[in-house]
């Protein structure tokens, strides 16, 4: 395991309790510069809640524990001030600018840029990437489909130029061709160099790309080991794997 003097990103003794319940109950989670790291679990274990306490996006909730990002603590950071670090989030349902064309979304990607050149030519990538949405580039992203539209929101994050991209249940909702679209596309990204985090509960498909897992029941961490192991893993096998 990581520890967090390498870490880009680190978590140390973690709760999230909303009232008088608890939904994060003191995890531990470590990851460095170049990882695809995922956190896998059923249902209402707590990773949603966990990327949110990492965004500082949580309503209504107590929070404690230390949240560090680039040797930083960051739990008590503006929510809007993460970009600039370059941490990036996807979340879950995609939440695209649904009354803007696929190329205003992606420009608004890049709002913290003024690299006008660059900015053309990431968009001229990541249409290469998805053609789909360079096919329908001046449609408004609300007629898009729900697969359509989670790739927009991940080439939208990425024109940032992220160093650490969250991402809330990607494959949620999605038709099986295309989960395998993302899950490629997830591939992509993370053979480039960006590190990755990412929250989804198609545990065989989230353990098939990633480097390291963390298992995730009733709010705490209860397995952490490489994808490959946790793949062969009886516990995660029965829970998780139809086994």
């Amino acid at each position: 395991m990581n520890t967090s003097s390498s870490s880009l990103l680190s978590i140390r003794d973690l709760r999230v309790s909303f009232g008088g319940i608890e939904a994060v109950k003191g995890i531990d989670l470590d990851i460095a510069a170049g990882e695809l790291v995922t956190l896998i679990g059923a249902n209402g274990a707590g990773k949603t809640t966990t990327l949110k306490a990492i965004t500082n996006t949580l309503a209504t909730s107590h929070l404690t524990g230390d949240i560090s990002y680039l040797d930083q603590k960051i739990d008590r950071l503006p929510a809007h001030k993460l970009p600039g670090l370059g941490l990036v989030m996807v979340p879950e349902g995609r939440g695209v600018f649904s009354r803007m064309t696929i190329r205003e979304n992606l420009l608004m990607g890049a709002y913290m840029r003024d690299d006008l050149q660059a900015i053309e030519a990431d968009i001229d990538y990541w249409f290469g990437v998805f053609p789909r949405l360079k096919e329908r580039e001046d449609q408004l992203a609300g007629n898009l489909s729900g697969g359509e539209q989670q790739m927009l929101a991940m080439a939208r994050a990425l024109m940032s130029h992220p160093k650490l991209l969250l991402l809330d249940e990607p494959s949620m909702g999605l038709a099986p061709i295309m989960v395998e679209r993302i899950f490629e596309v997830i591939r992509t990204v993370a053979n480039e160099g960006i590190t990755i985090f990412l929250v989804e509960q198609n545990v065989r498909q989230a353990l098939s790309v990633a480097t390291r897992g963390y298992v995730m029941d009733s709010g705490r961490v209860v397995l952490n080991d490489t994808a490959a192991n946790l793949l062969q893993d009886p516990r995660v096998v029965e829970a998780y794997l139809g086994g």
